[in-house]
């Protein structure tokens, strides 16, 4: 099980190097018609976020800055696995690298 941290204000949060901070998409609990979903349906945690925060970019072998190929207010699709959870009162966050982000959600 990932680490697990608690901050009063997400603020306080800043990514390093090649980091980003996402806010997973939360599960339905009732469809469109009204059907309240059981709760081991809404469990499962969906692999969509929003971007709330990246870090700057980590060096590469030569030492160049390579910045992260994501920014604040992106949606991505992420892995069913990783990251270290971040709690700030009731609402989780989760920090990534940028490498373990699958895909950019573009609409």
């Amino acid at each position: 099980m990932a680490a697990q941290a608690t901050f009063k204000s997400i603020k306080a949060v800043v990514p390093l190097f090649d980091r980003v901070l996402v806010q997973r998409f939360k599960a339905e609990t009732k469809t469109a018609t009204g059907i309240f979903l059981p709760t081991s349906a809404t469990t499962q945690p969906l692999p969509e976020a929003t971007v709330i925060a990246v870090g700057p970019g980590a060096p590469n072998k030569e030492g160049l800055m390579v910045p992260t190929s994501v920014k604040a207010g992106d949606r991505v699709l992420l892995p069913g696995w990783g990251g270290n959870q971040i709690k700030v009162g009731e609402e989780e966050y989760y920090l990534f690298r940028d490498s373990e982000i699958l895909a950019k959600i573009q609409e």
